[in-house]
């Protein structure tokens, strides 16, 4: 029969640890984690073998397990800085940090190795048993620290290699660092701990095997569940806690005197109460479950995947289905839900609903901008369950629900939604398939997605209002045109009106009168076609026509004012395909410019070129000319206008328009003082530009022919 239980105990360590050396040292010995893990194995296979040894022969002797004791904590220790190593490549850990961490541990190993020498070799006790323990428990908080510095610098990715390597670390120091506080508190090391020191040490050789595994097979998913880990903290919690109340009592019983053992049993029952009512504590339980969540586990979602999804969604520019409706959907979606209802913000301020999905929602479903709903989500970015609300309406300050929400059965969230910094609407979603318990990454996932999707619904609202007011601007372009046109018709009956009463007795005027009352009556009925059809193409309105004569027409109208305009050749007929009235207009308005640009002993002269199978049509007069500048940057930009409030100043732009749209173009030069030319380029008709080409040659050369005669 074995003498006692630590044989067996340090025994099993001995005889695991030297397995996983083999197996170590055999296969994997490539990495410098490897290499540390196989020196940590090995000593520690030789620390539990000599305290095997001296339980049953008395050997080896105190100083040298104490120097194995040592050595085994800094072969773990070095084990530590291989993985803090591999961290700090990856730019997640200080320099600095690390360099202070390697200084504090090399300084306490050699100050304790070199102590327990001198000890050995002067034969003196230099420090007592206590300072010892303290070096052992400042040893294993270092190597605690260093454990929490991996983790909390590791990027996730990485952690999956490391996870198992740190817990059975960790889980060393956190025994040796309980056991050598319990020897400091009551003057030994107990039994208790002693003997199960071995058997903690070898339960932990699995968790660094299947590390070995990890890093060169397929992974083994090992973890803990979330209520694992959380009543495992509340264990250790409970036991630290009543390890210091043991300890408060003890020293209360030995100071307190006769007062000591009732002070004791009132400290007790006060920590215990105190204790149970921690342990019980709804709100305590929650935040320890989402502290445990956020800083030992891996997230609920594959962010990733929904990023992925949400973007495909928020992609797709289709209006099927509309995009409120893929609102619902996207965040409904998120915690298994396939209902939901939006409201958005109104011109008035108030929230409208905007669309509902398996939701049957009231009558009156407005909610009004001054809300306490409203004033409360523009004070906290909260998500409101209204199942809890139900319940308990104090966690939400008694807020007061509006109808339309409350109203409507089977909702379960109310969703803020933010365009920056203000509440632009809210999202309800119904309740889900099936159970779904909530916590701080759904909330987190359920925010974002709201910004970002009331993002969206806040640029098509502005798409929409873009276009209302693109449309209003298309209305009141044509009617701007529609009025430019109207002025020039009540021009030329004005001009009759006023002229009536003086020459009502001439027939060539009753004539002109009667020409210019046909024009306007013809300009009229032009307008109210266009405006009852204004998409007709120009193309379908056309009509071949003589340009001369259009010109000459012109000529004859715009005579009676001054200067009057002059042809500076006869052209013979030139064909090109435009509608007449149209041409009329635009030549007529940039003749009667030139006039008003003009004083009445100035010149406007028009002159008519082909070339190119095009016709140019120059207008020159020698008024007041303009800038480059204004040419460039506001001649033939709409409604700026040089004659003031008399001038609409879409002219010259209405004249551009319309003869690129015949294939030609319209140019302006010009000098201030000088004058101005604008240039005119028409496309001729089909077959008729090789005859005029070949008809404006013939001239030349017949010109020059006469030429050397006369000479």
């Amino acid at each position: 029969m074995l003498p006692d239980l630590s044989v067996i105990s340090h025994g099993a360590a001995a005889a695991v640890f030297t397995i996983l050396t083999v197996l170590v040292g055999t296969r994997y010995l490539r990495r410098d984690i490897d290499r540390a893990l196989f020196f940590a194995a090995l000593v520690t296979a030789l620390w539990a073998s000599s305290l095997v040894t001296q339980s049953l022969w008395g050997l080896p002797n105190f100083f040298t397990r104490y120097l194995l004791e040592l050595l085994r904590g800094a072969a773990w220790i070095l084990l530590l800085f291989a993985m803090l190593r591999d961290t700090v490549r990856q730019g997640r850990l200080k320099g600095q940090l690390k360099k202070l961490l390697g200084i504090a541990t090399t300084g306490l190993l050699l100050t304790l190795t070199t102590l327990v020498c001198l000890e050995f070799v002067l034969d003196v006790a230099l420090v007592s048993g206590k300072t010892k323990l303290i070096g052992q428990i400042a040893l294993s908080v270092l190597g605690l620290s260093l454990v929490e510095q991996i983790w909390r610098n590791a990027p996730a990715f990485g952690r999956a290699s490391m996870k198992y390597l740190c817990i059975g670390t960790a889980t060393i120091f956190i025994f040796d660092f309980l056991m050598y506080a319990d020897a400091l508190l009551f003057g030994g090391i107990a039994d208790s701990f002693w003997n199960a020191r071995g058997f903690v040490n070898a339960a932990l050789v699995p968790l660094f095997a299947i590390n070995v595994v990890n890093t060169r097979k397929q992974p083994i998913n090992f973890q803990l569940s979330r209520s694992a880990v959380f009543h495992a903290g509340t264990l250790v919690f409970a036991g630290g806690y009543l390890l210091l109340l043991s300890v408060s009592g003890y020293y209360i019983r030995i100071l307190g005197g006769n007062w000591g053992e009732a002070l004791q049993v009132l400290l007790s029952s006060v920590a215990l109460v105190f204790l149970t009512t921690l342990v019980l504590s709804r709100r305590i339980r929650a935040k320890l479950m989402v502290l445990i969540s956020q800083n030992f586990f891996d997230y609920k979602y594959d962010y990733r995947e929904e990023w992925l999804k949400l973007t495909k969604e928020l992609s797709d520019l289709s209006d099927e289905p509309p995009l409120p409706q893929r609102a619902i959907r996207i965040l409904s979606g998120l915690v298994e839900s396939n209902a939901g209802a939006i409201w958005l913000k109104s011109e008035q301020g108030s929230y409208t609903l905007k669309e509902s999905t398996n939701l049957s929602t009231p009558k009156y479903t407005m909610i009004d901008e001054d809300a306490e709903l409203v004033h409360f989500f523009n004070e906290k970015e909260w998500i409101v369950n209204l199942d809890e609300y139900k319940a308990d309406p104090l966690c939400y300050d008694l807020l007061e629900i509006p109808e339309a929400i409350a109203k409507t059965p089977g909702g379960w969230l109310v969703i803020p939604l933010y365009l920056g910094s203000t509440l632009y609407g809210i999202a309800m979603i119904g309740r889900p398939y099936a159970r779904i318990d909530l916590n701080w990454e759904n909330f987190d996932l359920i925010k974002v997605v709201a910004r970002q999707t009331c993002n969206l619904l806040a640029q098509a609202d502005a798409q929409n209002r873009l276009s209302r007011a693109m449309q209003f601007e298309a209305v009141s372009k044509a009617s701007a045109f529609l009025v430019h046109d109207l002025k020039t018709v009540i021009a030329q009956l004005s001009l009759l009106v006023n002229n009536a009463e003086k020459h009502r007795n001439n027939p060539a005027f009753i004539d002109d009168m009667i020409n210019t009352t046909d024009h306007a009556v013809r300009k009229m009925t032009n307008l109210v076609d266009h405006i009852r059809k204004p998409s007709a193409d120009a193309e379908e309105q056309s009509e071949i026509l003589d340009l001369t004569l259009l010109i000459t027409n012109l000529l004859e109208h715009y005579n009676r004012q001054q200067p009057a305009p002059a042809l500076a050749r006869q052209e013979h007929p030139i064909m090109v395909n435009a509608d007449p009235e149209q041409l009329r207009s635009v030549l007529g308005h940039l003749i009667q410019n030139a006039q008003d640009a003009t004083p009445p002993d100035g010149e406007v002269t028009l002159s008519v070129k082909v070339a190119k199978g095009s016709v140019v049509l120059f207008i020159q007069d020698t008024g007041s000319g303009m800038t480059e500048e204004f040419i460039n940057t506001r001649l033939f930009k709409p409604f700026e206008s040089t004659k003031g409030l008399t001038g609409m100043g879409i002219g010259a732009y209405q004249a551009r328009e319309y003869i690129q749209k015949l294939g030609g173009t319209l140019d302006a030069t010009s000098e201030p003082g000088v004058g101005s030319c604008f240039s005119v380029r028409i496309p001729i008709v089909g077959n008729h530009a090789y005859s005029y080409a070949h008809h404006e040659k013939g001239s030349l050369t017949g010109a020059s022919g006469r030429k050397e005669v006369a000479n």
